[in-house]
Parts: structure tokens; C-alpha cells; sequence
């Protein structure tokens, strides 16, 4: 991918991050109220407290820097979704970065079907942010 970052850190104020099934996102995360919302083994809905460090949040812009996330197209939404979206199904991922005068933002879908460059991007951007919730939420 391409490095063009137009945001900077010093800028930055809080990342979104929500998956789920299209029309059911009930899975979601936002740095600045620090609510994590998530469904459990027995599809209960679990509310939690996940502090990110700023050293977490710097990692995070860095590594969407190294991937490119500046670049990647808003909506990547899979062919399913397009034909049907009231009924979708596949897991869908939205992650946005905001800043103080802007904001980037992705919705994937996991059987997008474009660039696969983008794809990967996109997905290994998402499991980093999953990782960070997970390793923020343990301690």
C-alpha cells in the first residue's frame, strides 16, 4: 500500500470499531467512551470498561500508517450484502479513526470480493485493533 498519512497523531482523538452481522452490530468498541459491548459465548450481550493506553493508540495509528489505511476504499461490502442487504448474514467489520477536523472510516465485509490487496489491509488493520481490545481488556 501506498504511505500517505494526512493524520496525525497529535491530532487524533478516538477509534470506532464495530462487527457483527450487517443489520446487528451489536459487537462495539470506542476509545473515547472506553464501552466495550460485546456478545459472549451464551449470546449474551456484555457491557465492559477497556481502557487503551496512549501508547496503544500510537501503535494503532502507526500500523494503520504501515498499511495503508488512509487509501483504502470506505465500502468494501461483499456481493451478498448487494444483492440482499436485508438479510446478510456475513460478518461485517467498521473501523474509523477520528481526529480533530477529520475522520477516515472502513466498512468490510468478510466476503468481499475486490482488491485483494485492499482486503488484507483492511483485515489485518481490523485484527490489530482485536488484538489491542483483547491484550487492553486482560489487564
Amino acid at each position: 500500500m501506498i504511505k500517505n498519512a494526512p493524520f496525525r497523531f497529535a491530532d487524533f482523538e478516538s477509534i470506532e470499531f464495530k462487527y457483527g452481522e450487517p443489520n446487528h452490530m451489536v459487537n462495539e468498541y470506542n476509545s473515547k467512551t472506553r464501552i466495550y459491548k460485546y456478545l459472549d459465548k451464551k449470546d449474551s450481550l456484555i457491557t465492559d470498561t477497556v481502557k487503551f493506553t496512549k501508547d496503544d493508540l500510537l501503535y494503532l495509528h502507526r500500523k494503520a500508517m504501515e498499511l495503508g489505511f488512509w487509501n483504502l476504499d470506505t465500502d468494501m461490502t461483499g456481493p451478498e450484502w448487494q444483492q440482499d442487504s436485508t438479510h446478510s448474514k456475513v460478518p461485517r467489520f467498521y473501523l474509523e479513526f477520528n481526529y480533530k477536523d477529520k475522520s477516515k472510516h472502513i466498512t468490510l465485509d468478510a466476503d468481499f470480493a475486490g482488491n485483494p490487496r485492499m482486503h488484507d489491509a483492511a483485515k489485518s488493520m481490523i485484527d490489530e485493533v482485536n488484538r489491542m481490545l483483547a491484550t487492553a481488556q486482560a489487564r
